[in-house]
């Protein structure tokens, strides 16, 4: 019995993970805008509280809009599969059993037993999806697809926009939340508004601190041009042969337009002279290196 078909059923829990995200967010908007800082916004007593109160609630949409951006990009593009001319059927009575790559045979690209193809250089099976995916990094239940080599960017601006995001409505709710216990036990406020401060501080809360771990993780990839699978097939301390230097590496993924950079989108200049981009062929240090 392969036990790797039933990883396709994580496909079921990516749509839940969706629906809290929107979830999350309705809760947070709430909290934020419509319970703390609108009615703040609209009483012109307040004065300097009421320009701060201006830009929260400007801070808090711009970061939603890029956040939801990056979002609906990388959830609806394909990662990257095989493309027809590398796929042929290769006899497997050569390759070693449980291995995935023979350079005798087949030069600088790899085969995938599962698939029966040939595959370019950086590329992986994933059991979800059921395919190889080019510079594959994860799958992610988050977005329901695989993080791979063209929606890499996508995907770490997403992790970027959510946590400043949520560390937004920490900062602002923070103050609220702290007047939470005097006015619980005052009665002062409604249960329903209390609910969902507390709601939206904690999850946001949450999300902050698990969030801070993985943009640390990634940032650490990305400044040495690794994946998160190819972080177990670097050889101890020989520097991975993909590491062309901070710079090279961050271009490699973002692009050379930094115009664009912050923007879940690649200028044309960009996808035509940069190979990583499309997932099929990568720089090497030798490539550079004099």
């Amino acid at each position: 019995m392969n036990l790797f078909r039933f990883c396709s059923g994580l496909k079921v829990l990516g749509y839940f993970m969706i629906l809290l995200v929107f979830a999350v967010v309705a809760v947070s908007y709430y909290a934020v805008v419509v319970n703390t800082w609108w009615p703040i916004l609209i009483e012109s007593s307040h004065g300097a509280l009421s320009a701060l109160a201006c830009l929260i609630i400007s801070l808090f949409h711009f970061l939603l809009i890029m956040l939801l951006w990056s979002y609906f990009t990388v959830v609806f593009t394909d990662p990257g599969s095989v493309p027809e001319h590398f796929r042929r059927e290769i006899g497997t009575e050569s390759l070693e059993a449980g291995t995935s790559t023979d350079q005798a045979a087949f030069g600088s690209l790899g085969y995938c037993p599962k698939c029966r193809n040939v595959k370019p250089p950086r590329c992986h099976h994933c059991s979800v999806c059921q395919r190889c995916v080019l510079k594959m990094d994860h799958h992610c239940v988050w977005i329901v697809n695989c993080v791979g080599a063209r929606n890499y960017k996508f995907f770490l601006l997403f992790l970027l926009y959510t946590f400043l995001e949520t560390m937004l409505d920490v900062v602002v709710l923070l103050p609220s939340f702290i007047k939470f216990f005097s006015q619980a036990i005052k009665h002062s406020s409604s249960p329903g508004k209390l609910a969902s401060l507390v709601l939206a501080f904690v999850l946001n809360l949450a999300f902050v601190l698990s969030l801070l771990c993985f943009v640390v993780m990634h940032l650490s990839l990305l400044s040495s041009n690794t994946t998160s699978v190819e972080v177990h097939e670097k050889n101890g301390d020989v520097r991975w042969k993909y590491d062309l230097g901070k710079k090279k590496n961050f271009e490699q993924v973002f692009g050379k337009k930094k115009a664009f950079w912050l923007l879940p989108l690649y200028s044309k200049d960009d996808l035509h002279s940069i190979t990583s981009l499309q997932g099929l062929e990568f720089p090497t240090r030798s490539d550079i290196d004099p």
